[in-house]
């Protein structure tokens, strides 16, 4: 596993831009670079900092194809807390050259939720796999819709959100937790592992427990992000804030690996 350390938010997002901008740009391949996408606060920065970089050329995802994390139950396109809405407004309008059709989203309004969840695992599938995935977690350490106790090897499929996720939630739907879909549909933690590389996005104080279980802690369905340590392309962008609860000598260790990497 390789933690990034930096001093805020704002370089966590930039240094996670510039490294996902250079996986496309020096991605030789005779086929799509495959990119996993979460929504969030944690990613705003980077695709800001992926958009100017997309209009000012410096990188082109006209031969990226997408596919997004997760997706609530019953909220339609047009509703402003759909994550194909938040992707849409934060992200893929305003790239200049990623074709519509090479975007991936779980279809929150299916009648049919177990046939999509297939349906997405079998189209991942048909690319080869994802090259890179992007991620933020939760509180409490989930990826995605995972929530704990979610199997460390779970595929796509449907999830019921615990209490304290709505509740974390809810702050986007007028602070009303029963207004907060109770179920998504949502990668499982193999689909993120099977991914070549995994880059998750860690920032603020309120993560910091997170991160000392996915680094420090022991594999554990408790904390579904500690599933990363068994994954050999991890990287773990983090800010100062996050590393609060980490050990000093965890906490130097990883500044001395990337410092000597830098050399």
């Amino acid at each position: 596993m390789r933690i990034v350390i930096q001093d805020n938010y704002d370089k966590m997002a930039l240094w996670a831009a510039n490294y996902i901008a250079d996986k496309i740009n020096n991605h030789t391949e005779d086929r799509p670079f495959v990119l996993g996408l979460p929504t969030g606060s944690s990613p705003i920065g980077v695709y800001k900092e992926l958009i100017r970089k997309n209009k000012a050329g410096e990188v082109s995802f006209k031969n990226v194809v997408t596919f997004n994390m997760d997706e609530y139950v019953g909220l339609p396109h047009e509703h402003d807390q759909s994550y194909w809405y938040f992707m849409h407004d934060n992200f893929f309008d305003h790239l200049v050259d990623l074709p519509e059709e090479n975007i991936n989203m779980l279809n929150g309004m299916t009648d049919d939720p177990e046939g999509e969840c297939r349906r997405y695992e079998e189209k991942i599938a048909s690319y080869g796999g994802i090259d890179l995935f992007m991620g933020g977690i939760g509180v409490d350490g989930h990826l995605a819709f995972t929530e704990p106790y979610t199997s460390l090897s779970s595929r796509t499929g449907v999830r019921a959100l615990t209490t304290d996720t709505r509740i974390v939630n809810s702050r986007f739907f007028g602070n009303d937790p029963e207004k907060v879909p109770a179920t998504a549909l949502s990668v499982g933690i193999g689909t993120v592992t099977d991914s070549k590389e995994v880059l998750v996005l860690i920032s603020g104080h309120n993560k910091a427990r997170a991160l000392a279980a996915t680094v420090e802690g022991g594999v554990s369905q408790k904390w579904t992000c500690s599933a990363l340590q068994l994954h050999n392309g991890a990287i773990i962008a983090c800010d100062e804030e996050a590393c609060g609860e980490l050990t000093v000598d965890t906490y130097k260790y990883f500044l001395d690996i990337e410092r000597g990497e830098r050399l």
